[in-house]
């Protein structure tokens, strides 16, 4: 395990980390595109919305502890976290991006119209911007519910979500200089 500061490693080890940190997150960013355009999705006969709903908020929350851990384990937390919001938020968006894009095809009318998978993806980043263009808009009250749960967790992943990985990235260093006193 490094004990050094990652401002103390020589340049060239210092960029290979930094190309790490951001090459997988852009490699688990193009997976997850790949899936969300190659998966066959019909709508929501299947699975209900709130179904969808709740299955991607489980995902979203295990991706979200799982990079948690990961920061806690690093030996350095702050090169970490940039990898963890850099896969939890996109897989938060994906998920709502799949969820719009199922309800949109499976319940006609929920939105102003329906949306290919290209809107759903257009929609979710809108509302997670808070930009709201308002070409596209929910129009029934189960499409508003859905549209609200995720502008409630837009809130909680800027607010809460920014404060965990920093507390991790604290609480790392803090465990990561321990053991370098100790050893």
């Amino acid at each position: 395990m490094a004990t050094e500061r990652l401002g103390d490693l020589p340049q060239k080890e210092r960029r290979r980390l930094f190309r790490r940190a951001l090459v997988r997150p852009l490699v688990t960013v193009l997976i997850l595109l790949g899936v969300y355009f190659a998966v066959p999705m019909e709508g929501v006969e299947s699975l209900t919305a709130l179904g969808a709903v709740l299955l991607c908020l489980v995902i979203v929350v295990a991706v979200f502890v799982w990079q948690v851990r990961r920061i806690l384990a690093a030996p350095y937390p702050a090169l970490q976290s940039i990898e963890a919001l850099a896969v939890s938020v996109p897989t938060y968006l994906f998920g709502f991006a799949t969820i719009y894009h199922l309800v949109s095809v499976g319940s006609m009318g929920s939105f102003s119209e329906e949306m290919s998978r290209i809107d759903s993806l257009y929609f979710t980043l809108v509302c997670f911007s808070t930009v709201g263009f308002g070409d596209i808009v929910a129009k029934t009250e189960a499409a508003r519910a859905l549209v609200t749960v995720q502008i409630v967790g837009n809130l909680v992943l800027i607010a809460a979500g920014v404060r965990v990985v920093t507390a991790a990235v604290q609480e790392g260093r803090r465990r990561r200089d321990t053991e370098a006193d100790e050893g």
